[in-house]
């Protein structure tokens, strides 16, 4: 079960040529492959590229009408592997998964393939999550490229530029036989827009023609003596094909290009900020007529140098424009100058940001240095943007030294990333914060997933991270036969993605005595909710409900325990401290299963409205802080840290400590309360049932509870009355 449905979404995916496609960039690429004839596409979830995989998935029964084999698969590398199709075949397929880390895992497949090539077209949808909104290191995929010699697609953040860049992908591909990295920004996935339609066309190759009409090239076999001849091939004939293709094809775009003796090179993928700060400056307007000379290259790697030589030949200076370090991209073009005896200053990182997202901010304050510097733009004292020697009227005020605005730390409390409401994840840390109190604390290797929240208060949980399923493998080094344990954490989808192996069997083969904790929310919850081997859910075109007990005793553990219902905070505390002191030899697993509540509320919440309105009885569970018994101690939400729990002024006027108290985003989940009996604390939480369309005898009962109820509150309020005076 998906974060979201594309069920509807998915049906312009059938829009015939001249047609109008609006939608999301995500949605324009899967029309992109349909119009591209793809005979087969894999892929792995993760952010930005998540949302590719559910429109995939959705959209199965279009796909099946093309006669595309689509595949969720087990990680990244399994994804790439699959564009082995492609190398003796002339069969279209793309695969997509998340960057860096995702291109990590793919990387030993991804070498292979880059060094045999490919017949058929192979483009690798990268989900490049990069900046200040990414979830993991900083690191970008260029580098990847460069090292396996893959060309590198960046195209404009528009829809028709998207959609184009798959097309030119595959052929770039096919007439280079190299496989083609088709970078997706954050912005690029979901920027919204149009673009006219082409047709839809089944691959001319497909599937059943490759296995009816088997072929076999030694030569594209990464064997010796064919792999030392790779190398060669790939400079002497693949790359000049490909430079051949993008001058022919004119991908890489000039604008304004004589408009001034001085110019900027950018990114395919920058060009929307570029714009923006052009804009600023007055020197561009809002649909991207620059006044500037600006090179865009929707292809960054490999770069043109005729095209460079071409747009740097009569410039004084020139500006690139590019994310991150290594300076790639500038490097590359210093020595391409240099090596031709271009009399051009170069200009990048000297002027901009080593490091970090580039935000039109930051983008304008570089190039307003690059253009005041060669006498474009003539700063003023005291002028907001400085006197223009290009003449453009409607110069907009300086963003960048206007007066600041309050820093937000003065003004906004900090606000950690943690666990939804009624998460089933957050019993499991609080009990391990109940064993730390007995067992004192332990080494915790985290993992990849919602649980990494554990690391932030109120837990404080987690010694290292590093990688999606290398929980256990983090734990690996620290290991004795005797004394403390050290315990990993990683989740179903890590579990399943490689952790069974490089975690689970490599503990039992080297017989460590770690506890490993498999967090089964039943879905690949922190990726946006996709089916996964273990999901309960019914899946119709996934096999599904495969037990990870089983497959861990499969491996060779003999110590593994299961936790049904994680919010039993009794059991998981009991079973946690059984896994850190039993004397049974060998790794232990213990497994805690309860579904994800974010998608367990999504469905609940479907059917509780239909309920709703059809006048049937509808009864949901919540839960409460009785004011008067509550001591304002609030153990309960150090050891919980649920969004639903807060404070309260106290009520009693001798009392000063706020108490604690339950807002309505209360999902009835109950760990509040258990926290409060496991803990010791206090007796304050209380269970109710709000019945929504109740029966004729719940009717009854209330007509007979209200008045009495009603009878004892006055009574209690007189006594307390009489006895304050």
């Amino acid at each position: 079960m998906a974060e979201r449905s594309f069920a509807e979404e998915v049906k312009k995916l059938t829009l015939p040529a001249g047609e109008v496609f609006s939608g999301e960039g995500i949605l324009a690429v899967t029309k992109a492959l349909l119009e591209s004839g793809v005979a087969y596409v894999a892929g792995y979830q993760g952010a930005p590229i998540s949302h590719l995989m559910d429109v995939l998935a959705d959209a199965q029964p279009i796909l099946d009408q093309y006669g595309i084999r689509f595949e969720n698969s087990a990680s990244e590398a399994t994804a790439a592997a699959t564009l082995a199709a492609s190398v003796n075949y002339p069969l279209r397929g793309a695969v997509t998964f998340k960057a860096t880390v995702g291109t990590n895992v793919a990387s030993d497949a991804l070498s292979n393939l880059a060094s045999g090539g490919v017949m058929g077209g192979a483009l690798i949808i990268v989900g490049e999550d990069y900046g200040e909104g990414s979830s993991i290191m900083q690191e970008r995929s260029h580098a990847f490229a460069m090292k396996s010699q893959m060309w590198l697609l960046d195209p404009r953040l528009n829809l028709p530029s998207i959609v184009q860049a798959v097309k030119d992908g595959f052929e770039l591909s096919e007439a280079s036989n190299t496989p083609v990295m088709l970078q997706m920004r954050i912005r690029s996935c979901h920027v919204h827009g149009q673009f006219v339609t082409s047709a839809n066309r089944a691959p001319t190759f497909t599937v059943q023609d490759a296995l009816e009409n088997p072929q076999r090239d030694i030569n594209r076999i990464v064997l010796p003596p064919a792999s030392f001849l790779h190398e060669k091939e790939k400079v002497n004939q693949r790359w000049p094909a490909a430079l051949r293709f993008i001058r022919e094809r004119g991908l890489n775009e000039f604008f304004a290009e004589d408009s001034a003796d001085v110019g900027i090179a950018l990114q395919g993928g920058n060009y929307n900020t570029l714009i923006r700060a052009l804009n600023q400056l007055g020197l561009a307007d809002v649909f991207g007529n620059s006044r500037i000379p600006l090179y865009v290259m929707n292809v960054a790697y490999p770069l043109v140098d005729d095209e460079l030589i071409r747009f740097c030949a009569n410039k004084r200076a020139v500006l690139v424009l590019e994310e991150g370090q290594p300076n790639f991209v500038e490097q590359n073009i210093a020595t391409i100058l240099r090596h031709n005896g271009l009399d051009c200053a170069l200009h990048g990182k000297d002027l901009l940001p080593l490091a970090g997202d580039y935000n039109t901010a930051t983008v304008l304050s570089g190039v307003r240095a690059f253009l005041e510097r060669y006498g474009i733009l003539a700063p003023q004292p005291g002028a907001a943007t400085g006197q223009l020697r290009i003449p453009l009227a409607n110069v907009v005020p300086d963003v960048i030294n206007a007066a600041a605005e309050p820093a937000l730390d003065t003004a906004v409390h900090a606000r950690p990333p943690g666990f939804c409401t009624g998460c089933p994840e957050r019993p499991i840390f609080t009990a391990m914060k109940l064993v730390e109190r007995e067992l004192g604390p332990h080494h915790i290797s985290a993992d990849i997933g919602c649980h990494l929240f554990s690391i932030l208060p109120p837990f404080n949980l987690g010694n290292t991270t590093m990688g999606y399923g290398l929980g256990g493998a983090g734990s690996a080094a620290l290991n004795t036969r005797h004394g403390k344990r050290a315990i990993a954490v990683m989740g179903d989808g890590g579990f399943w993605h490689n952790g069974l192996t490089s975690g689970i069997a490599n503990s039992v083969f080297n017989q460590s005595n770690n506890l490993t904790i498999v967090v089964d929310n039943s879905y690949t919850s922190a990726t946006g909710g996709q089916d996964i081997m273990s999901s309960t859910a019914k899946n119709a075109t996934r096999s599904t409900g495969h037990d990870i007990e089983q497959a861990v005793k499969g491996v060779g553990v003999k110590w593994v325990k299961t936790i049904r219902r994680t919010y039993d905070l009794n059991a998981m505390t009991t079973t946690l401290r059984e896994a850190l002191t039993t004397d049974t030899p060998g790794p232990k697993v213990l497994i805690a299963q309860s579904e994800c509540m974010l998608n367990r509320q999504r469905r609940e919440k479907q059917t509780t409205r239909k309920a709703l309105e059809k006048g049937q009885r509808v009864v949901r569970e919540r839960f409460g802080v009785d004011p008067d018994t509550c001591t304002g101690d609030h153990s309960c939400i150090r050891l919980s840290g649920c969004p639903s729990l807060s404070i309260k002024p106290n009520p009693d006027a001798l009392r000063t400590d706020p108490v604690a108290t339950v807002i309505n985003t209360c999902v009835g989940c109950g760990l509040c309360g258990e926290v409060s009996h496991a803990a010791v604390l206090c007796p304050s939480f209380y269970r109710a049932r709000i019945v929504t369309h109740p029966g004729r005898g719940e009717r009854l009962l209330e007509a007979l509870r209200r008045p009495l109820i009603n009878w004892l509150q006055r009574r209690d309020a007189r006594r307390i009355a009489r006895d304050s005076f």
